[in-house]
């Protein structure tokens, strides 16, 4: 049986789940679920070479690449090392989930141009404040994110002879970085 009270969505709004859905943060989410959402996405348009955010910056919002290429930086002394290379329907700048955190690398657009969504931080923190469930689920997919980073980053470790100080990572006594 059909519930006749039930939000029905357009074929653009429809359009958008699709897209989110693609992406880790947003597969676990039901479109009602991802309908929170709408009235704080908006699109943003980049050039080569703009950059979207600085290492160190307050994370104000989320990204997810509708076209175009971005490439994500980190300081290594005088130079920028390109430590990923994020396309089409994948996420980044993802710890605007978190509250009160910095940016960990800078994101440089890599090709002609790309096409952003943009969720800021405030909308994200309203919608986990009043909807648990949705919280649940994509803080459950930023871990299992974050969980396949270090399992990358100790097979790195592991296949690079130790060339870096990988106990570094877990000194507590360190909080420049959070």
């Amino acid at each position: 049986m059909i519930n006749p009270f039930s939000r029905t969505f357009n074929a653009s709004e429809l359009e958008t789940f699709q897209f989110l859905a693609q992406t880790y943060l947003f597969a676990r989410l039901k479109n009602m679920e991802m309908s929170r959402f709408l009235p704080a996405l908006h699109t943003r348009k980049y050039k080569r070479d703009e950059v979207v955010f600085f290492s160190g910056d307050p994370s104000q919002a989320i990204y997810i690449v509708r076209s175009g290429k971005i490439k994500l930086t980190i300081d290594v002394k005088d130079n920028f090392e390109t430590i990923n290379e994020v396309r089409k329907n994948e996420v980044f700048g993802e710890n605007a989930l978190l509250e009160n955190v910095k940016r960990i690398y800078t994101s440089v657009v890599a090709s002609e141009e790309a096409e952003l969504y943009v969720i800021p931080h405030f909308a994200i923190q309203e919608i986990f404040d009043s909807h648990s469930k949705i919280k649940a689920k994509m803080m459950t997919s930023l871990a299992e994110f974050y969980n396949q980073n270090n399992f990358r980053l100790f097979k790195s470790y592991r296949s690079s002879f130790g060339f870096f100080n990988l106990q570094e990572m877990f000194d507590r006594t360190t909080n420049d970085e959070r």
